[in-house]
Protein backbone atom coordinates (compact mmCIF):
# COMPACT_ATOMS: atom_id res chain seq x y z
CA UNK A 1 0.00 0.00 0.00
CA UNK A 2 1.45 3.87 -0.25
CA UNK A 3 0.74 3.99 3.53
CA UNK A 4 4.10 2.79 3.76
CA UNK A 5 6.83 4.29 6.33
CA UNK A 6 9.61 4.65 4.00
CA UNK A 7 10.97 8.04 2.67
CA UNK A 8 10.95 7.14 -1.14
CA UNK A 9 7.00 7.08 -2.05
CA UNK A 10 5.39 3.80 -3.97
CA UNK A 11 3.17 6.14 -5.78
CA UNK A 12 3.84 9.57 -7.72
CA UNK A 13 2.89 12.54 -5.87
CA UNK A 14 1.74 13.83 -9.26
CA UNK A 15 -0.51 10.53 -10.09
CA UNK A 16 -1.64 10.52 -5.91
CA UNK A 17 -3.04 14.14 -6.46
CA UNK A 18 -4.62 13.41 -9.72
CA UNK A 19 -6.80 10.25 -8.15
CA UNK A 20 -7.63 12.41 -5.34
CA UNK A 21 -8.88 14.99 -7.27
CA UNK A 22 -11.11 12.43 -9.01
CA UNK A 23 -12.03 11.28 -5.60
CA UNK A 24 -13.34 14.50 -4.04
CA UNK A 25 -15.12 15.67 -6.84
CA UNK A 26 -17.41 13.15 -6.56
CA UNK A 27 -18.59 13.90 -2.89
CA UNK A 28 -20.90 16.90 -3.48
CA UNK A 29 -22.70 14.57 -5.59
CA UNK A 30 -23.29 11.43 -3.60
CA UNK A 31 -24.09 14.24 -1.01
CA UNK A 32 -26.48 15.70 -2.33
CA UNK A 33 -27.83 12.13 -3.34
CA UNK A 34 -28.10 11.46 0.49
CA UNK A 35 -31.20 11.55 2.45
CA UNK A 36 -29.85 12.87 5.83
CA UNK A 37 -28.87 16.03 7.52
CA UNK A 38 -25.42 17.64 6.70
CA UNK A 39 -24.31 16.72 10.44
CA UNK A 40 -25.11 13.36 9.87
CA UNK A 41 -23.70 12.45 6.45
CA UNK A 42 -20.50 14.68 7.87
CA UNK A 43 -20.32 11.89 11.12
CA UNK A 44 -21.30 8.75 9.11
CA UNK A 45 -18.14 9.85 6.66
CA UNK A 46 -15.91 10.20 9.52
CA UNK A 47 -16.55 7.53 11.65
CA UNK A 48 -16.68 5.06 8.61
CA UNK A 49 -13.03 6.68 7.24
CA UNK A 50 -11.79 5.89 11.20
CA UNK A 51 -13.21 2.25 10.98
CA UNK A 52 -11.51 1.63 8.05
CA UNK A 53 -8.01 3.37 8.89
CA UNK A 54 -7.93 2.02 12.16
CA UNK A 55 -6.64 -1.60 11.46
CA UNK A 56 -3.94 0.03 9.87
CA UNK A 57 -3.47 2.44 12.92
CA UNK A 58 -2.77 -0.66 14.84
CA UNK A 59 -0.58 -2.78 12.80
CA UNK A 60 1.59 0.58 12.13
CA UNK A 61 2.27 1.01 15.84
CA UNK A 62 0.34 4.00 15.74
CA UNK A 63 -0.28 4.48 19.57
CA UNK A 64 3.24 3.99 20.48
CA UNK A 65 4.32 6.14 17.55
CA UNK A 66 2.46 8.58 19.40
CA UNK A 67 3.23 8.21 22.75
CA UNK A 68 6.56 9.48 21.99
CA UNK A 69 5.54 13.28 21.03
CA UNK A 70 4.81 15.59 23.74
CA UNK A 71 1.28 16.07 25.40
CA UNK A 72 1.63 20.09 23.45
CA UNK A 73 1.99 18.15 20.39
CA UNK A 74 -1.38 15.56 20.64
CA UNK A 75 -2.79 18.87 21.96
CA UNK A 76 -2.46 20.53 18.34
CA UNK A 77 -2.97 17.04 16.22
CA UNK A 78 -6.48 17.64 18.26
CA UNK A 79 -6.97 21.12 16.79
CA UNK A 80 -6.57 19.84 13.47
CA UNK A 81 -9.29 17.21 14.01
CA UNK A 82 -11.42 19.73 15.17
CA UNK A 83 -10.46 21.96 12.44
CA UNK A 84 -11.26 19.04 10.16
CA UNK A 85 -15.04 19.02 11.81
CA UNK A 86 -15.87 22.28 11.15
CA UNK A 87 -14.74 22.32 7.76
CA UNK A 88 -16.96 19.46 6.86
CA UNK A 89 -19.96 20.67 9.18
CA UNK A 90 -20.19 24.22 6.95
CA UNK A 91 -19.04 23.39 3.78
CA UNK A 92 -21.52 20.00 3.71
CA UNK A 93 -24.39 22.32 4.83
CA UNK A 94 -23.84 24.93 1.96
CA UNK A 95 -24.94 22.22 -0.34
CA UNK A 96 -28.43 22.46 1.10
CA UNK A 97 -28.14 26.03 0.55
CA UNK A 98 -26.47 27.19 -2.83
CA UNK A 99 -25.17 25.20 -6.30
CA UNK A 100 -22.85 22.51 -6.30
CA UNK A 101 -20.62 24.96 -8.61
CA UNK A 102 -20.73 27.57 -6.36
CA UNK A 103 -20.27 25.40 -3.18
CA UNK A 104 -16.91 23.77 -4.63
CA UNK A 105 -15.71 27.41 -5.36
CA UNK A 106 -15.77 29.17 -2.25
CA UNK A 107 -14.62 25.80 -0.24
CA UNK A 108 -11.71 25.81 -2.34
CA UNK A 109 -10.51 29.43 -1.50
CA UNK A 110 -8.31 27.52 0.89
CA UNK A 111 -5.08 28.18 -1.00
CA UNK A 112 -5.37 32.33 -0.61
CA UNK A 113 -5.72 31.50 3.30
CA UNK A 114 -3.03 29.20 2.57
CA UNK A 115 -0.85 31.25 1.25
CA UNK A 116 -1.96 34.27 3.51
CA UNK A 117 -1.21 31.99 6.91
CA UNK A 118 2.32 30.65 5.36
CA UNK A 119 3.37 34.06 5.19
CA UNK A 120 2.81 35.28 8.56
CA UNK A 121 3.45 32.20 10.36
CA UNK A 122 5.56 29.70 8.70
CA UNK A 123 7.60 32.23 6.93
CA UNK A 124 6.82 31.90 3.14
CA UNK A 125 6.89 35.31 1.51
CA UNK A 126 4.13 36.78 -0.17
CA UNK A 127 5.08 37.60 -3.50
CA UNK A 128 3.42 40.17 -5.44
CA UNK A 129 2.10 37.63 -7.91
CA UNK A 130 0.65 36.23 -4.76
CA UNK A 131 -0.84 39.59 -4.05
CA UNK A 132 -1.98 40.26 -7.27
CA UNK A 133 -4.00 36.52 -7.36
CA UNK A 134 -5.56 37.16 -4.26
CA UNK A 135 -7.27 40.26 -5.09
CA UNK A 136 -8.00 38.78 -9.05
CA UNK A 137 -9.56 35.74 -6.72
CA UNK A 138 -11.97 37.99 -4.18
CA UNK A 139 -13.32 39.90 -7.73
CA UNK A 140 -14.37 36.45 -8.80
CA UNK A 141 -16.17 35.54 -5.58
CA UNK A 142 -18.03 38.94 -5.79
CA UNK A 143 -19.26 38.79 -8.82
CA UNK A 144 -20.92 35.06 -7.93
CA UNK A 145 -22.19 36.45 -4.70
CA UNK A 146 -23.67 39.33 -6.95
CA UNK A 147 -25.44 36.64 -8.74
CA UNK A 148 -26.61 34.42 -5.82
CA UNK A 149 -28.05 37.80 -4.17
CA UNK A 150 -30.15 37.74 -7.14
CA UNK A 151 -31.63 35.03 -6.88
CA UNK A 152 -32.28 33.87 -2.82
CA UNK A 153 -31.20 35.17 0.37
CA UNK A 154 -30.55 31.65 1.14
CA UNK A 155 -27.91 31.34 -1.20
CA UNK A 156 -25.86 33.72 -0.18
CA UNK A 157 -25.86 31.61 3.19
CA UNK A 158 -24.82 28.64 1.31
CA UNK A 159 -21.79 30.52 -0.22
CA UNK A 160 -20.54 32.21 3.05
CA UNK A 161 -20.67 28.49 4.74
CA UNK A 162 -18.82 26.99 2.12
CA UNK A 163 -16.39 29.89 2.41
CA UNK A 164 -16.06 28.89 5.97
CA UNK A 165 -15.43 25.67 5.07
CA UNK A 166 -12.77 27.08 2.62
CA UNK A 167 -11.00 28.93 6.09
CA UNK A 168 -10.71 25.48 7.96
CA UNK A 169 -9.85 23.54 4.80
CA UNK A 170 -6.46 26.03 4.44
CA UNK A 171 -6.00 25.58 8.11
CA UNK A 172 -6.73 21.61 7.92
CA UNK A 173 -3.77 22.11 4.95
CA UNK A 174 -1.24 23.54 6.43
CA UNK A 175 -1.44 21.39 9.86
CA UNK A 176 -1.23 18.53 7.56
CA UNK A 177 1.92 19.38 5.89
CA UNK A 178 3.68 20.52 9.41
CA UNK A 179 2.63 17.02 10.86
CA UNK A 180 3.05 14.97 7.84
CA UNK A 181 6.53 15.80 8.24
CA UNK A 182 7.39 13.71 11.95
CA UNK A 183 4.38 11.30 11.21
CA UNK A 184 3.41 8.82 8.56
CA UNK A 185 0.22 8.47 7.01
CA UNK A 186 -1.96 6.69 8.93
CA UNK A 187 -0.72 7.51 12.28
CA UNK A 188 -1.64 11.27 11.26
CA UNK A 189 -5.03 10.63 9.39
CA UNK A 190 -6.26 8.29 12.31
CA UNK A 191 -6.05 10.26 15.17
CA UNK A 192 -7.25 13.56 13.23
CA UNK A 193 -10.28 11.54 11.50
CA UNK A 194 -11.06 10.19 15.16
CA UNK A 195 -11.25 13.72 16.58
CA UNK A 196 -13.14 15.37 13.51
CA UNK A 197 -15.51 12.11 13.92
CA UNK A 198 -15.80 12.95 17.85
CA UNK A 199 -16.48 16.47 17.15
CA UNK A 200 -19.24 15.80 14.57
CA UNK A 201 -21.18 13.14 17.14
CA UNK A 202 -20.78 15.52 19.88
CA UNK A 203 -22.36 18.31 17.31
CA UNK A 204 -25.25 15.71 16.01
CA UNK A 205 -26.27 15.11 19.56
CA UNK A 206 -25.80 19.01 20.95
CA UNK A 207 -28.45 19.60 18.22
CA UNK A 208 -30.62 16.56 18.11
CA UNK A 209 -29.26 15.69 14.74
CA UNK A 210 -30.78 11.94 13.50
CA UNK A 211 -28.28 9.37 13.43
CA UNK A 212 -30.16 6.22 13.64
CA UNK A 213 -33.28 5.09 11.80
CA UNK A 214 -32.02 5.49 7.91
CA UNK A 215 -32.79 2.82 5.00
CA UNK A 216 -29.85 0.82 3.72
CA UNK A 217 -29.60 2.87 0.67
CA UNK A 218 -28.67 5.55 3.23
CA UNK A 219 -26.12 3.94 4.57
CA UNK A 220 -25.41 2.80 1.20
CA UNK A 221 -24.31 6.24 0.66
CA UNK A 222 -22.39 6.95 4.04
CA UNK A 223 -20.10 4.32 3.19
CA UNK A 224 -19.24 5.57 -0.01
CA UNK A 225 -18.78 9.06 0.83
CA UNK A 226 -16.18 7.69 3.28
CA UNK A 227 -14.53 5.43 0.96
CA UNK A 228 -14.49 7.09 -2.39
CA UNK A 229 -14.01 11.03 -1.61
CA UNK A 230 -12.15 10.68 2.31
CA UNK A 231 -9.76 7.86 1.90
CA UNK A 232 -9.38 7.96 -2.10
CA UNK A 233 -9.24 11.87 -1.80
CA UNK A 234 -8.66 13.37 1.73
CA UNK A 235 -6.14 10.66 2.32
CA UNK A 236 -4.43 10.42 -0.51
CA UNK A 237 -3.48 14.23 -0.33
CA UNK A 238 -2.48 13.88 2.92
CA UNK A 239 -0.44 11.35 1.79
CA UNK A 240 1.26 13.34 -1.02
CA UNK A 241 2.03 16.53 1.80
CA UNK A 242 4.58 14.90 2.99
CA UNK A 243 6.75 15.05 -0.64
CA UNK A 244 5.18 18.02 -1.93
CA UNK A 245 3.98 21.81 -0.55
CA UNK A 246 1.11 22.69 1.08
CA UNK A 247 0.41 25.56 -1.78
CA UNK A 248 0.93 22.85 -4.94
CA UNK A 249 -1.67 20.35 -2.90
CA UNK A 250 -4.43 23.40 -2.30
CA UNK A 251 -3.70 24.86 -5.65
CA UNK A 252 -4.25 20.90 -8.07
CA UNK A 253 -7.37 20.66 -5.75
CA UNK A 254 -8.76 23.29 -7.82
CA UNK A 255 -9.49 20.46 -10.14
CA UNK A 256 -12.51 19.41 -7.78
CA UNK A 257 -14.64 23.17 -8.86
CA UNK A 258 -14.25 21.63 -12.38
CA UNK A 259 -14.66 18.06 -11.82
CA UNK A 260 -17.64 18.32 -9.57
CA UNK A 261 -19.53 21.01 -11.88
CA UNK A 262 -19.04 18.70 -15.13
CA UNK A 263 -20.82 16.29 -12.66
CA UNK A 264 -23.05 18.08 -11.49
CA UNK A 265 -24.70 19.27 -14.44
CA UNK A 266 -24.62 15.03 -15.98
CA UNK A 267 -25.88 13.60 -12.91
CA UNK A 268 -28.24 16.46 -11.05
CA UNK A 269 -29.22 18.69 -14.21
CA UNK A 270 -27.32 21.95 -12.17
CA UNK A 271 -26.81 24.49 -15.07
CA UNK A 272 -24.03 27.00 -13.22
CA UNK A 273 -25.25 30.98 -13.94
CA UNK A 274 -23.37 33.34 -16.30
CA UNK A 275 -22.32 34.64 -13.18
CA UNK A 276 -20.58 31.48 -11.49
CA UNK A 277 -19.19 30.66 -14.62
CA UNK A 278 -17.38 33.61 -15.33
CA UNK A 279 -16.89 34.45 -11.76
CA UNK A 280 -15.47 31.23 -10.85
CA UNK A 281 -12.84 31.50 -13.84
CA UNK A 282 -11.93 34.65 -12.09
CA UNK A 283 -11.39 33.07 -8.99
CA UNK A 284 -9.43 29.47 -10.01
CA UNK A 285 -6.91 32.11 -12.39
CA UNK A 286 -5.93 34.18 -9.24
CA UNK A 287 -6.15 30.95 -6.51
CA UNK A 288 -3.35 30.03 -9.48
CA UNK A 289 -1.71 32.40 -9.76
CA UNK A 290 -1.53 33.25 -5.84
CA UNK A 291 -0.13 29.93 -4.64
CA UNK A 292 1.70 27.87 -7.84
CA UNK A 293 4.84 28.39 -6.95
CA UNK A 294 6.61 24.83 -6.55
CA UNK A 295 6.13 22.40 -9.31
CA UNK A 296 8.92 20.30 -8.16
CA UNK A 297 8.48 17.72 -5.52
CA UNK A 298 10.66 17.66 -2.68
CA UNK A 299 13.86 15.13 -3.07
Amino acid sequence: MIMGMGDKPRLHPNLALLISIVAVSTASILIRWTDAPALTIASYRMVISVLILFPFFIKNHGPERLRKHGTSHLLRLFGVGIVLALHFASWITSLSFTTVASSVIFVHIDPIFVAIISHFFLGDRLTKRALIGIIISFTGIVIIALGDASSLSSTLTGDLLALVGGVMLGIYILGGRVYRKSHDLVTYVTPVYSVAAATLLIMSLATDTKLTGYPIRTFGFFFLIALIPMIFGHTLYNWALRYLSASVVSVSLLGEPVGASILAYLLLGETPSIYTIIGGFITLTGIFLSSYKDRIMKS
